[in-house]
């Protein structure tokens, strides 16, 4: 089966030109992959890329080659470059991981909370819970993405942070599928932690970060296991 062309609409802004020019290819192209713009599957050919960035294909080509580096881009030889698909095993592996970290950041964060980080944390809620109330999983997805990384930050654990840091701009792809599933859930889940945040209860912090990370990894496969009942339906109906 092919791959459909690159709609022109996705990338419809020219990359910045202050940095060097593969370094913004590169984080334009990882933008729209994390956000799903650019789907698992996805063929990425050189020169369409240049030119609806318009840039020459070298920057394309050296920054396909760092996404490929860090697991974002399969190149396959003789095909060209192709988003990757992440397997059910890569998934369970990064999300536990988040799990272990997000928990220990939660647990720190309760200890060491300030009032105005507290008031931070309620403001990205709030924000996040006016987006879902406006259906923007856009929105919800980057609140839910700050959220997560405030209270890493307030951990106090610079190392904690950073390794939190690695990990959470893969989590956002894995969040995009399941936004809108886990819903009104998802946010009564983070006004709860910060509750317990404010409260200085590091153990109940810590115990609310692990359920709901564990929710969002037990949707995350909900969601791959039907997707791929659907896709084994249409090959058996020959569509």
């Amino acid at each position: 089966m092919t791959s459909p062309r690159l709609d022109k609409g996705v990338l419809a802004t020219p990359v910045q030109r202050p940095a060097p020019l593969r370094d913004s290819v590169y984080e334009t192209l990882l933008e729209l992959i994390t956000r799903r713009r650019l789907p698992p599957g996805q063929h990425l050919v050189e020169n369409e890329l240049a030119e609806q960035l318009g840039v020459s294909r070298q920057p394309v080509r050296e920054a396909l080659q760092r996404l490929s580096n860090e697991g974002w881009v399969d190149l396959r030889p003789g095909y060209g470059a192709f988003v990757h698909q992440p397997s059910e095993s890569e998934a369970e592996q990064l999300l536990a991981v988040r799990t272990l970290l997000e928990t220990e950041a939660a647990r720190l964060a309760a200890a060491s909370a300030t009032p105005e980080g507290v008031e931070r944390l309620r403001e990205l809620w709030r924000a996040g819970v006016a987006g879902l109330e406006r259906g923007d999983s856009d929105a919800m997805v980057d609140r839910n993405a700050d959220l997560h990384r405030s209270i890493t930050e307030m951990s106090g654990n610079a190392v904690l942070a950073g390794l939190a840091g690695q990990v959470a701009r893969r989590v956002r792809w894995y969040h995009g599928l399941v936004v809108t599933q886990r819903g009104r859930e998802s946010w009564d889940e983070h006004g709860r932690i910060i509750d317990a945040i404010e409260a200085g209860d590091s153990e109940r912090a810590a115990e609310l970060m692990r359920e709901h990370t564990e929710a969002t990894r037990l949707a995350y496969h909900e969601r791959a296991a039907d997707a791929s009942a659907e896709a084994e339906a249409d090959r058996a109906a020959g569509l």
